[in-house]
């Protein structure tokens, strides 16, 4: 291969592929943050939040430059047993008639390999911020074949103590330890 057809070749794969470095919208309606929590050792409480929004700007050719806000309406959680609802909703839990919502601030960004890494960042509840990781895959990124924007997906977990954030109703019979589930999917702000 002649250096000059080499070149051209190079220049021209750099336009024609898609860098999608963006700053993206969460998509509500694909994205879930569900939580667990122990019950008396005997099972787990599961349950979600069904309010979340958001904003992210990625690069994947330079994630520690990515940014994250997420804001989850606190008295959108749902547990499927409303009773148990209204008393997480209430001032010995969540206490969501005072703060209203939760939210977490992405701070630093690190790539483990392609398609995993995490985020340290900020989660508020109850007005109490402490430091929270994020262990994170990239599921996929590139043009949503329904909308034809640029797109991105990733899944999360991390594990937390709610007792760091002032909630202690009910230690130790019900867990201090909470693991948050999540899956979204965001596309490209217009």
């Amino acid at each position: 291969m002649n250096k000059k057809f080499a070149l051209a070749l190079f220049a021209f794969s750099s336009i024609a592929a898609p860098a999608f470095a963006a700053d993206y919208a969460i998509d509500p309606t694909h994205t879930h943050v569900a939580f667990k929590i122990d019950h008396v050792g005997f099972s787990h409480v599961l349950g979600y939040f069904a309010t979340v929004a958001g904003t992210l700007s990625f690069d994947p050719a330079n994630a520690g430059a990515s940014k994250l806000n997420v804001t989850i309406q606190a008295d959108s959680l749902n547990t499927n047993f409303a009773q148990r609802d209204t008393d997480l909703k209430g001032a010995d839990w969540l206490d969501t008639a005072e703060f209203s919502t939760i939210t977490y601030v992405g701070k630093t960004f690190t790539k483990t390999d392609d398609t995993h890494g995490t985020i340290a960042g900020d989660l508020t509840i109850r007005g109490v911020a402490k430091p929270v990781t994020l262990n994170v895959t990239l599921n996929k990124i590139g043009v949503h074949p329904m909308t034809k924007d640029d797109a991105v997906g990733f899944d999360a977990t991390a594990t937390f103590k709610r007792s760091d954030f002032g909630i202690k109703t009910y230690l130790p019979y019900i867990g201090d330890d909470i693991t948050v589930d999540i899956s979204t999917e965001a596309h490209a702000a217009k």
